[in-house]
């Protein structure tokens, strides 16, 4: 009888080794959900991408569909960690605080961008998935706009679509650095988008 990952002494080698061999199938679908899109991904296209076999993947997922609904879990979490930190930011913030909050959530986008642009150019088909990745998009957007407003001069009413608006900014700078590699520097870039933020949290919009 397999024993559960769960189950597994991650100090023992076998625990370890199916660790690693979970985390490469994780990885591995991440790049290739970007690549390819969920449909054009097949688990062969996994399993020759991270050096397993057929039967390796389904010692730790039923399908694909596990695995991306398994990245979507693990990407919300990982999110919800990156808006919590507006908590730690003082208020007013200055400049400085803002950039530094911009580099963790490109860190967090290193991890978890691959994921989050392929579910959103080519997301599973099914209705079930859509609608919980509108959820989640839309909760993470409200928490986001709502960290931002109670810093603005003027607040805003939509905390939604200041929260996606923002959002919509820094996953597009990281795509255009990170996934088609165009000449900027990620500093810059960080920088850019650190400025563009807080002049959303300073300035009084003009009717």
């Amino acid at each position: 009888m397999t024993a559960k990952l769960d189950e597994l002494d991650p100090e023992s080698e076998l625990g370890a080794r199916a660790i690693k061999t979970r985390e490469a199938i994780l990885e591995a679908s991440r790049k290739l959900f970007l690549e390819r899109g969920y449909a054009g991904t097949r688990v062969n296209n996994i399993t020759d991408a991270c050096g397993i076999s057929r039967a390796g993947f389904y010692t730790y997922f039923k399908d694909k569909h596990e695995v991306v609904n398994l990245l979507g879990k693990t990407t919300y979490e990982e999110i919800l960690k990156v808006i919590g930190l507006w908590e730690e930011i003082p208020n007013p913030c200055t400049l400085d605080d803002v950039r530094k909050w911009v580099d963790a959530y490109f860190t967090f986008m290193n991890v978890h961008g691959a994921f989050i642009i392929s579910a959103a150019q080519a997301a599973p088909m099914d209705e079930e998935f859509r609608a919980a990745s509108r959820r989640m998009q839309m909760r993470v957007a409200f928490l986001l706009g709502v960290s931002l407003r109670s810093r603005q001069a003027e607040p805003t009413d939509a905390p939604e679509a200041l929260g996606l608006a923002t959002q919509a900014l820094l996953d597009r700078s990281w795509f255009y650095g990170h996934v088609q590699q165009l000449p900027v520097d990620d500093a810059d870039m960080m920088n850019t988008v650190a400025v563009t933020i807080m002049s959303m949290l300073v300035a009084k919009p003009t009717s």
